[in-house]
């Protein structure tokens, strides 16, 4: 299986060397708006790259002092924005047109060497060389687990400019090998499942809760911020507001790294093959209080669990997310009642049997349980398949078998609210 990782590193370069760099990543943005501008035009967007490289090549190598590679990466990165439109389009979502404003240059190997220690990479004034400043040795990071890893090969990165430095992110591939139940080794496959959500930005079928709290706080915060510059207008407020927003964007990230870490090691600790989410498609619509904000950042933690459980290969899937919130996981009964908004968000009560836990993390199972029923479908009913629970599994005809005890002896205690810090406290 291929694996991809990205490692950012901070550059030290030299202040004649970065004013070459912060010209070519201007020269960059503008290249690559100008080729949306043009796959723009007509009823019909462009998004072939052949296509785009014939008919805005030459015009932007006229108008700006980028050499040929960076000019096709240019192309690139607005063909890829303009392909995601048009598939968010097909699947019924709406998009407005790509804008590049982030100071952000994409570096491929012909146009920037990879070193372990520094990087010369294309400006509009020749190579440079840039520094790699790294962590101390003796200690594990991204640096030594891909950078320097042998079984890595870099395969370009993209240069970042934020707070007056340079940071280089650079992606690295390799071939992994993994033992999987598909392996010959069908005797069980078992689900986590997820539920994502305002309040608890994830609740997981084994009864784990992260409270999103802190981060609405500060996206509250922010927004309050950003409105209290807007109404300035100044040149002065515009760029105060582009700092705020990296600084808040590199908090949500933090958060949500935090968050996909510990889901994923959730998976790892109940030997689970599958991690199940909702459907991301069109989750503002099914959620009345959600933002913008919150569909970035559902989005955002299923990359982060996707490609963090690509590494101990566990696989992540989506599934429908219809009635996940009205179906009783104990007894199956489905009724938009037993989910009584009146009564409050957290509140679920079957109306057959009674059942009555916290409504995502009812929610999370019936996701959990949604997963397991279309793979007996897929696999014509062969290998059982559970969804992992708190105490122990649920298979797909609502037979429960209890956990095993766990290393000191006992069934872990649960359902468990945990913050993105790791603290636990009792629900």
């Amino acid at each position: 299986m291929e694996v991809r990782r990205t490692v950012p590193v901070k550059l030290n370069v030299a202040d004649s060397d970065a004013n070459l760099l912060e010209e070519t990543i201007s020269e960059f943005l503008w290249a690559a708006n100008y080729v949306v501008d043009h796959a723009w035009k007509g009823e019909y967007k462009t998004t072939s790259k052949a296509e785009l490289q014939r008919e805005t090549y030459d015009d932007v190598r006229a108008e700006t002092r980028l050499q040929a590679n960076l000019v096709q990466n240019a192309r690139n990165k607005a063909a890829d924005a303009v392909q995601s439109v048009v598939t968010r389009w097909k699947q019924g979502d709406y998009a407005g047109k790509p804008h590049f404003t982030a100071p952000t240059l994409v570096y491929d190997k012909r146009c920037a060497t990879f070193n372990d220690d520094h990087a010369t990479l294309s400006t509009v004034g020749g190579r440079i060389t840039a520094e790699y400043v790294l962590p101390d040795e003796g200690r594990e990071t991204p640096h030594s687990e891909y950078l320097f890893n042998d079984d890595y090969e870099v395969t370009g990165g993209e240069l970042h400019y934020r707070d007056g430095e340079f940071y280089l992110h650079v992606r690295t591939k390799a071939d992994v090998e993994f033992e999987t139940a598909d392996d010959g080794n069908d005797e069980h496959r078992t689900v986590l499942g997820v539920d994502l959500g305002i309040e608890n930005v994830a609740v997981t079928s084994t009864g784990t809760f992260w409270n999103g709290s802190e981060l609405n706080h500060w996206h509250r915060e922010f927004e309050k911020r950003r409105g209290s510059l807007q109404q300035r207008g100044t040149r002065a407020a515009h760029e105060t507001i582009q700092s705020v927003g990296r600084t808040e964007t590199g908090r949500y990230d933090h958060f949500l790294h935090t968050v996909s870490k510990q889901l994923v090691a959730e998976a790892v600790e109940y030997d689970c093959d599958v991690i199940a989410f909702e459907n991301l498609t069109g989750i503002r619509e099914r959620m009345p209080r959600a933002k913008k904000f919150h569909a970035w950042a559902f989005r955002r933690l299923f990359e982060y669990v996707e490609y963090k459980a690509e590494v101990v290969g566990i696989s992540v899937e989506q599934v429908s997310p219809a009635y996940t919130s009205q179906r009783c996981s104990k007894c199956g009964f489905t009724y938009e009642g037993n989910r009584p908004t009146s009564s409050g968000q957290d509140v679920f009560e079957c109306l057959k049997c009674g059942y009555s836990p916290h409504a995502d993390y009812n929610a999370a199972k019936n996701i959990g349980l949604k997963h397991l029923r279309s793979a007996q479908t897929s696999s014509g009913g062969g290998a059982p398949v559970n969804v992992r629970l708190n105490r122990g599994t649920l298979n797909a005809n609502g037979d429960y078998e209890p956990a095993s005890t766990g290393q000191n002896g006992s069934p872990r205690e649960s359902p468990t609210l945990t913050e993105a810090n790791g603290e636990a406290v009792s629900e």
